[in-house]
């Protein structure tokens, strides 16, 4: 979170918001210290957030051509600054903002969500995210049920109430909006509102005793929710475009936007790398593997919940002992909360839910993301730019990229030596990353539709534990077109660690210590690779090859 802005900082937060909104007035003096890089950047998120208006957010076409054309003064502001003699870190974090003013550039031009995707509309999560920001373009001043402390107080349910009763003009507002012709998008987020018609129904019932206020008007929600999924129903007739953005588009926004050093073509030459070598590492597996007895799944609640309970308090102990990385005690009870209840087995589970219930420790790895939760609270960075979830989802190669990386690190770190079945999930979830990001970076590319993604993903995700029709990838490849480059950054985040860890390594040849490393990593922030790589190794080239000034590899 942004530490609070006190007055004299907000009153030059209200200034550059002035200065920068206004179009015909001649540019301020460059500014040259991080610290003014730092009052800049509250004004900035000041900026971001859409003008309030009968009690809602204002996301009318005529509001956002203003704000994107106010983004131009923003951008030149900043690129006014003066940066010489700023340490690495502190130009790190001018390339933060230069990120988040082109991902602002980037949903104005080409996702436009307000327009295209009925999903946006969605005000209410009942689930927190394991990330530092919700995933996906999301309302402004959305309902996270998770920043509210459990149980609710009389205050906090008097506002989540007041914010429900805000839906049904939410609604009304997006019939006006939302003028796209994705059909994709359309269709799958009428199911998405109706989903979440459900989901208001269900916490309404949760609180009729206690808060009958949220009661009322989660009803009230969940009735015109289902309204306005029939409105959109009745209106879906004529939507008949792809719903991926196009591979200029989506090369510009991994360069730009997330600091990648690919394109297109090569991301998906990396994921169909990466999904070939987990194919081939769990055949090999089960070939290792072929006299032991399969893994089993749980097959009662008490047994499974005993499973992970062990399984947690065997993975943080490795990590200890092993001198992995440096344990703190948030980090112990942030995992102990993640163990998910069982599920019976009438049939095929969810992907995770088939992966949990029969060994705990992949996703044990990759639950990663909690302790780093945990750490955001207890131990946050030192940069109030960096202590702030980056917009857009700028984090996700680094987020999801090391929490994917987690699963190979521990298992060549020696987790699984006592366990050699678990080895052939660590692939499997390999794959089913590798395929679901080919899903996502085919239909962006407009070579397939959301139908034919999700089949592809289904058909290369070993012993068929992704059916296509499966709530799963269902929602994933959804999730994955509202957010171009989102799907592939799990693979795509972990090949640049693995890169960060060989350059790292090679500075240091034959001192290299992996607990170093892991601190020194994990306490910088959760921004992008190439930023952490210029950091950690002095290296540029990186980030340079992201904003194509060609440095070559070697």
């Amino acid at each position: 979170m942004i530490k609070k802005i006190t007055f004299p900082v907000l009153i030059l937060c209200i200034a550059l918001v002035s200065a920068c909104s206004d179009k015909n007035e001649k540019s301020p003096a460059p500014l040259k210290t991080h610290a003014d890089l730092v009052q800049f950047f509250s004004a900035w998120r000041i900026f971001t957030t859409p003008e309030i208006k009968n009690g809602i957010p204002d996301y009318s076409r005529e509001a956002m051509k203003e704000q994107h054309e106010s983004l131009k003064s923003w951008q030149t502001r900043l690129n006014n600054f003066d940066t010489t003699g700023w340490s690495i870190p502190e130009q790190v974090d001018w390339y933060l903002l230069y990120a988040e003013m082109n991902g602002m550039d980037f949903e104005h031009r080409v996702v436009r969500p307000w327009e295209r995707d009925p999903a946006f509309y969605i005000t209410f999560f009942s689930e927190a995210s394991d990330v530092p920001e919700r995933e996906g373009p999301t309302y402004a001043g959305s309902i996270d049920l998770s920043t509210f402390e459990q149980p609710l107080s009389g205050a906090s349910a008097a506002a989540i109430a007041e914010k429900l009763n805000l839906i049904p003009a939410i609604y009304e507002q997006a019939k006006i909006n939302l003028t796209g012709n994705s059909r994709d998008l359309w269709v799958l987020g009428t199911r998405s509102i109706r989903a979440h018609a459900e989901e208001l129904t269900a916490f309404g019932l949760s609180n009729r005793e206690k808060f009958p206020e949220i009661a009322d008007a989660s009803q009230k929600a969940a009735a015109t929710s289902i309204k306005f999924a029939e409105w959109l129903e009745a209106n879906s007739a004529g939507k008949n475009e792809l719903s991926g953005i196009g591979k200029e588009d989506y090369t510009w926004n991994l360069r730009y936007v997330h600091l990648l050093p690919f394109d297109w073509e090569e991301e998906r030459v990396l994921l169909e790398r990466e999904l070939f070598r987990a194919h081939s590492g769990l055949r090999f597996a089960e070939h290792r593997n072929r006299k032991l007895p399969r893994l089993q799944k749980s097959s009662d609640a008490a047994g499974h919940k005993k499973m992970l309970t062990d399984g947690t308090t065997e993975y943080m102990n490795f990590l200890q002992q092993d001198e992995f990385l440096t344990i703190k005690d948030y980090m112990i009870p942030a995992m102990i909360a993640q163990i998910r209840p069982f599920v019976a087995n009438d049939g095929l589970r969810g992907f995770f839910d088939e992966i949990d219930h029969r060994d705990p420790m992949p996703m044990r790895a990759h639950f990663y993301h909690w302790m780093e939760k945990a750490r955001e609270v207890k131990e946050p960075v030192k940069s109030p730019i960096r202590q702030t979830p980056l917009l857009y989802n700028i984090f996700d190669s680094r987020a999801e990229g090391f929490a994917t990386a987690m699963e190979e690190l521990v298992m060549n770190a020696g987790l699984l030596k006592d366990r050699p079945r678990a080895t052939e999930l660590i692939y499997i979830m390999l794959a089913q990353r590798a395929a679901r990001g080919l899903g996502s970076i085919y239909q962006h590319g407009q070579e397939m539709d959301f139908d034919q993604a999700t089949k592809y993903a289904s058909k290369w995700v070993p012993w068929g534990l992704l059916p296509a029709d499966g709530g799963t990838i269902q929602h994933e490849e959804h999730f994955y077109i509202q957010q171009p480059g989102y799907g592939s950054s799990y693979v795509t985040g972990k090949i640049l660690i693995d890169q960060l860890i060989a350059e790292y390594a090679r500075q240091r040849e034959g001192n290299f210590i992996l607990k170093e490393f892991m601190d020194d990593f994990t306490t910088r922030g959760i921004i992008p690779v190439s930023l952490l790589y210029w950091e950690m190794t002095g290296d540029k080239s990186m980030l340079n090859r992201a904003l194509e000034k060609q440095i070559p590899i070697f």
